[in-house]
Protein backbone atom coordinates (compact mmCIF):
# COMPACT_ATOMS: atom_id res chain seq x y z
CA UNK A 1 0.00 0.00 0.00
CA UNK A 2 1.11 3.57 -0.43
CA UNK A 3 1.08 4.58 3.22
CA UNK A 4 1.37 1.39 5.27
CA UNK A 5 2.60 -2.18 5.20
CA UNK A 6 0.99 -5.50 6.04
CA UNK A 7 3.16 -8.54 6.57
CA UNK A 8 3.25 -11.96 8.10
CA UNK A 9 6.56 -12.38 9.87
CA UNK A 10 8.29 -14.67 12.29
CA UNK A 11 11.58 -14.13 14.12
CA UNK A 12 14.15 -16.89 14.03
CA UNK A 13 15.37 -18.39 17.29
CA UNK A 14 17.34 -15.91 19.36
CA UNK A 15 15.70 -12.84 17.78
CA UNK A 16 12.76 -10.74 18.89
CA UNK A 17 10.23 -9.70 16.24
CA UNK A 18 9.86 -6.30 17.91
CA UNK A 19 13.60 -5.67 17.44
CA UNK A 20 13.40 -6.68 13.79
CA UNK A 21 10.47 -4.32 13.17
CA UNK A 22 12.27 -1.49 15.01
CA UNK A 23 15.41 -2.00 12.92
CA UNK A 24 13.37 -2.24 9.69
CA UNK A 25 11.62 1.04 10.44
CA UNK A 26 14.92 2.75 11.30
CA UNK A 27 16.70 1.48 8.19
CA UNK A 28 13.86 2.29 5.77
CA UNK A 29 13.34 5.74 7.32
CA UNK A 30 17.03 6.55 6.82
CA UNK A 31 16.93 5.25 3.24
CA UNK A 32 13.80 7.30 2.44
CA UNK A 33 15.24 10.47 3.95
CA UNK A 34 18.43 10.05 1.89
CA UNK A 35 16.37 9.72 -1.31
CA UNK A 36 14.07 12.62 -0.39
CA UNK A 37 17.05 14.92 0.21
CA UNK A 38 18.51 14.25 -3.24
CA UNK A 39 18.48 17.34 -5.48
CA UNK A 40 16.40 15.56 -8.11
CA UNK A 41 13.44 15.08 -5.72
CA UNK A 42 11.08 17.96 -6.51
CA UNK A 43 8.81 17.31 -3.51
CA UNK A 44 11.56 17.22 -0.87
CA UNK A 45 10.61 20.45 0.91
CA UNK A 46 6.97 19.41 1.16
CA UNK A 47 7.77 15.87 2.35
CA UNK A 48 10.38 16.96 4.89
CA UNK A 49 7.95 19.50 6.36
CA UNK A 50 5.32 16.74 6.73
CA UNK A 51 7.77 14.41 8.47
CA UNK A 52 9.04 17.27 10.64
CA UNK A 53 5.48 18.10 11.69
CA UNK A 54 4.82 14.44 12.54
CA UNK A 55 7.98 14.39 14.68
CA UNK A 56 6.92 17.49 16.62
CA UNK A 57 4.05 15.54 18.20
CA UNK A 58 6.38 12.97 19.80
CA UNK A 59 9.26 13.45 22.19
CA UNK A 60 11.05 10.37 20.83
CA UNK A 61 11.81 12.08 17.51
CA UNK A 62 14.46 14.72 17.05
CA UNK A 63 13.89 15.74 13.42
CA UNK A 64 11.62 13.57 11.29
CA UNK A 65 9.05 10.83 11.78
CA UNK A 66 8.40 8.52 8.83
CA UNK A 67 6.71 5.59 10.59
CA UNK A 68 4.15 5.63 13.37
CA UNK A 69 5.35 4.33 16.73
CA UNK A 70 2.64 1.72 17.09
CA UNK A 71 2.26 -1.62 15.37
CA UNK A 72 -0.90 -3.65 15.13
CA UNK A 73 0.53 -7.09 15.73
CA UNK A 74 -1.84 -10.04 15.73
CA UNK A 75 -0.82 -13.52 16.83
CA UNK A 76 -1.64 -16.04 14.15
CA UNK A 77 -2.94 -18.81 16.39
CA UNK A 78 -4.03 -21.28 13.70
CA UNK A 79 -3.32 -22.13 10.08
CA UNK A 80 -6.85 -21.08 9.09
CA UNK A 81 -6.45 -17.70 10.79
CA UNK A 82 -3.09 -17.20 9.05
CA UNK A 83 -4.67 -17.93 5.64
CA UNK A 84 -7.48 -15.49 6.46
CA UNK A 85 -4.89 -12.76 7.18
CA UNK A 86 -2.90 -13.65 4.07
CA UNK A 87 -6.03 -13.27 1.93
CA UNK A 88 -6.78 -9.94 3.64
CA UNK A 89 -3.28 -8.72 2.78
CA UNK A 90 -3.59 -9.86 -0.85
CA UNK A 91 -7.01 -8.23 -1.25
CA UNK A 92 -5.96 -4.90 0.30
CA UNK A 93 -4.78 -3.28 -2.98
CA UNK A 94 -8.02 -4.49 -4.64
CA UNK A 95 -10.17 -2.83 -1.98
CA UNK A 96 -8.14 0.36 -2.38
CA UNK A 97 -8.80 0.33 -6.15
CA UNK A 98 -5.09 0.25 -7.01
CA UNK A 99 -5.25 -2.94 -9.11
CA UNK A 100 -7.87 -5.23 -10.63
CA UNK A 101 -6.10 -8.47 -9.66
CA UNK A 102 -4.08 -9.05 -6.51
CA UNK A 103 -1.15 -10.40 -8.54
CA UNK A 104 -0.79 -7.03 -10.30
CA UNK A 105 0.31 -5.18 -7.15
CA UNK A 106 4.10 -5.20 -7.45
CA UNK A 107 4.79 -5.34 -3.69
CA UNK A 108 2.33 -8.14 -2.95
CA UNK A 109 3.19 -11.77 -2.36
CA UNK A 110 0.04 -12.69 -4.32
CA UNK A 111 2.21 -13.15 -7.41
CA UNK A 112 4.46 -15.55 -5.49
CA UNK A 113 1.43 -17.63 -4.49
CA UNK A 114 0.23 -17.63 -8.11
CA UNK A 115 3.59 -18.90 -9.37
CA UNK A 116 4.34 -15.64 -11.18
CA UNK A 117 7.52 -13.60 -11.23
CA UNK A 118 7.84 -11.35 -8.19
CA UNK A 119 10.09 -8.64 -6.79
CA UNK A 120 9.64 -10.15 -3.31
CA UNK A 121 11.49 -13.14 -1.92
CA UNK A 122 9.21 -14.95 0.51
CA UNK A 123 8.72 -18.28 2.20
CA UNK A 124 5.32 -19.63 1.18
CA UNK A 125 3.01 -20.63 4.02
Amino acid sequence: MTNHIHLIARAKDGFQLSDIIRDYKKWTANQLLEKIKEPTESRSDWMLKRFEFAASAHQRNCHYQIWTHENHAVELHSHEFMIQKLNYIHENPLRAGIVRNAEEYIYSSASNYSGLESVLEIDLI
